[in-house]
């Protein structure tokens, strides 16, 4: 029987982070960083976050960049390796869930209990 193809994707597309979210990396070269959310990529469980996991990309000269040369710029981090700022403490938090009495549910600083979203 053929081996099967690795999977990128996971089953469960939802993320504990959202765009413009202000985050912590909790491991890798950028350990102790904080930043802020640009993008997220569900699909793939990755981040990409402000100033974080900076690489350099060489780029032919276009139309936007007719100099060309080398482009530094983020690339997308896991998601695992980023926690929330708790907004009343600044402190990385864990992100529970709680649904309100209007049957909205929103996200929620587990260390201060502050509701985030």
């Amino acid at each position: 029987m053929p081996k099967q193809p690795k999977k990128l994707e996971s089953h469960n597309h939802k993320l504990h982070v959202k765009k413009d979210d202000t985050v912590f990396v909790i491991t890798g070269k950028d350990k102790g960083k904080k930043g802020r959310v640009i993008a997220a990529f569900p699909r793939e469980n990755r981040v990409l976050v402000e100033g974080v996991n900076m690489i350099k990309k060489h780029s032919k000269p276009s139309q936007q960049n007719p100099q060309g040369g080398i482009i530094t710029q983020e690339a997308p981090i896991h998601v695992s390796n980023v926690m929330l700022v708790d907004p009343k403490s600044g402190q990385p938090t864990r992100v529970g869930y709680k649904v309100l009495d209007n049957g909205q549910k929103v996200r929620v600083a587990k260390k201060s209990g502050e509701v985030i979203d």
